[in-house]
Parts: C-alpha cells; sequence; structure tokens
C-alpha cells in the first residue's frame, strides 16, 4: 500500500481542489492518502463525498504557510505547518511521497532543508513534462535553481536521463542543453561550461545544443538548462496553449454558420490535439535528488491535476525513482 502525504492547505484553491482531488483519486486501487491541514476544514470538504473512509485520513495541523512569507524562515518557525509536517512524514518514513500546490520557495526549501538532499547532490532540481511533436519531454531544471554552475547542470542532465528511463521506459534517452544555436561557439559561460563536461561524459546520450524550437520538435528527451531559462520556457508552453485555444474560439464564433459546422465536427480532435498544451495532464514537477519524493503542482491547480499528481507520485513510489537515481549515479560527496 502506497502512502501519500497530501500539503492540503496550499494552493490557490486549497483544501476544495485538494480533497476534490484525493477523493477522485481513490478509484486507483493501492494507496492510502494522508491529509495534512485543518481538520474541520478538511472534513467540511470531505463532507461532500462519497468515499472510503479507511483510504484518506485527516492528520491535524494548526499552521500554514503562505506565498507572502519568506519559505526558509517559515520552515524553520512552522513546524506545526501542513507543508512541514507533510514532509516530515515522508523523511521519518510514514509517506512514501508528499505533494503540494503551495508557495514554490517553500516546497523548495522544505525539500531540502526537512526531507534532505541524496549526498553527492549539488542542487536539487525541479523536472517537469512538456509536450512535442513527439510526445513529451523533461524540462529540468524549470524552478529551483535560477543561478546554476556547469557541474549543476550535468547533474540535472543524469537525473533527468533516469527519469525517462525509469518512468517512461524510454532507453537511453538523448539530452539536449538549451541554447542560442547550434554552434559550439554559441551560448554564454554556463552553458559553454556544461557543454563540455556533458560531451566528456559518455555514459549518456547527450546530443549537444537545442534551441527553443529544436525542444517543440521533439528533438531530445531531457531538455536541460537552469531553472531562470526553464521556467520562462515552461511558462510560453502553458501560454500558446491558451492562446490556441482562444484563437481557435474567437475564429469559429465569428466565421458564420459553415464555421461553427465545421466546429462541431472537429471538436473532438481539436480537443484531443489541444489537451497536449495542458499542463494539468501531466501531473506535477517532481524534485528530482532529495531522499524522498516530492512532487509540485500548480499553484492555480484543480482537482484534475491533484488527481493525476497522487496517480503520478504511486507510481514514481513504486518504481522507487528517488531510490533508483542515487543508486545510478557515482555521485561523490559534494562540499558546500
Amino acid at each position: 500500500m502506497v502512502r501519500i502525504a497530501i500539503d492540503a492547505m496550499g494552493g490557490d484553491l486549497s483544501a476544495k481542489a485538494m480533497v476534490k482531488g484525493a477523493v477522485e483519486s481513490l478509484k486507483e486501487e493501492g494507496m492510502k492518502l494522508l491529509l495534512f491541514g485543518e481538520e474541520e476544514v478538511l472534513k467540511q470538504e470531505l463532507s461532500s463525498y462519497s468515499y472510503d473512509p479507511e483510504r484518506i485520513e485527516i492528520v491535524p495541523c494548526s499552521e500554514n504557510i503562505s506565498i507572502h512569507e519568506s519559505p526558509v524562515m517559515a520552515i524553520r518557525r512552522k513546524k506545526d505547518s501542513s507543508l512541514v509536517r507533510g514532509m516530515l512524514a515522508v523523511k521519518n518514513e510514514e509517506a512514501d511521497a508528499f505533494i503540494s500546490a503551495g508557495s514554490t520557495g517553500a516546497v523548495l526549501a522544505g525539500g531540502q532543508l526537512v526531507v534532505g538532499r541524496e549526498k553527492g547532490v549539488y542542487r536539487p532540481p525541479l523536472a517537469a513534462l512538456i509536450p512535442t511533436k513527439n510526445g513529451v519531454c523533461l524540462l529540468t531544471d524549470c524552478g529551483a535553481n535560477v543561478d546554476a554552475k556547469p557541474e549543476w547542470l550535468h547533474q540535472f542532465a543524469k537525473m533527468g536521463a533516469i527519469y525517462m528511463e525509469e518512468m517512461l521506459q524510454i532507453k537511453n534517452p538523448s539530452i539536449g542543453l538549451v541554447n542560442i544555436g547550434a554552434e559550439e561557439e554559441k551560448g554564454n559561460s554556463l552553458v559553454k561550461a556544461a557543454m563540455q563536461i556533458l560531451r566528456e561524459d559518455t555514459d549518456y546520450n547527450f546530443i549537444g545544443s537545442v534551441e527553443a524550437r529544436d525542444i517543440v520538435e521533439g528533438n531530445c528527451s531531457v531538455v536541460v538548462c537552469d531553472a531562470f531559462v526553464g521556467n520562462v520556457v515552461l511558462k510560453m508552453y502553458e501560454g500558446v496553449g491558451k492562446m490556441l485555444l482562444s484563437e481557435i474560439t474567437d475564429t469559429m464564433k465569428h466565421s458564420g454558420p459553415l464555421a461553427l459546422l465545421a466546429a462541431l465536427l472537429l471538436k473532438k480532435p481539436l480537443k484531443k490535439r489541444l489537451k497536449k498544451f495542458d499542463a494539468k495532464q501531466y501531473g506535477g514537477a517532481p524534485i528530482l535528488g532529495l531522499k524522498g519524493l516530492v512532487i509540485k503542482v500548480h499553484g492555480n491547480t484543480d482537482g484534475k491535476e491533484v488527481t493525476t499528481a497522487i496517480k503520478q507520485a504511486k507510481e514514481f513510489a513504486e518504481k522507487k525513482l528517488t531510490k533508483k537515481i542515487a543508486e545510478a549515479i557515482d555521485f561523490k560527496e559534494v562540499e558546500e
């Protein structure tokens, strides 16, 4: 039985979205959910649903961390917050995974301060699946380390490759480094230095530089960059998806009866195509390189994304992703 801890008070919709997603996920067998948060609020939300009480447990917490607080200070001071308590459950092996839609900064800080890094990991990256012409690729780092070092990008690539091998069964996944051109002389000092390290590591399938258009084409399985670049790429994807949907809808509305008829005929295939740009269907973004499994979902998440993230967490836990990352890479102790 996989035990999944959930920060039920995090996110814009907090308990409403988290509880909805949690109950929906119970269609999946073999897991128990631990909801961390305000007991009365969670009981009230759960009262709207029919569910197996043996598979959902409320863990009362008296505090909550907001997006306006200093992440590190909040983690250190608010020991009874739903975020800290949930992470402690993972650290103490009372839960196999933790999910939160709360402050990204607090989730990242808690991941390192509470759950802890695997020995030898420079900095844990946030890794998200994004759509491509050929399916999906893993974007790492997409939110954790805005300022990075070449050695960090090298580790991001290694951990990303293991993720794709284990979770998507992609054998010898290709790795690309985000750059402004394919030529060797292109890129800033970080990219040039990381490029050399990645080329020298023959254990992985590094294909060199990838430009933004290459990401969309699906030319590689793992896209490596610092979090500044990665977050821009991620938000651009989300924005393009919304724009395409809006443009198609507006065009159909203002193009006469024939266009409306065409829209009805094309509704299902168009919906299927545009679904690729819906970030919610890909679940959350795991923080790679921690001693336990921590997954971050969007702050404006709804029940659908939470359900997907819970199923994702179950699969990660069953396949022992964190353990395989630690075992597969010959990490050496890193001095701070």
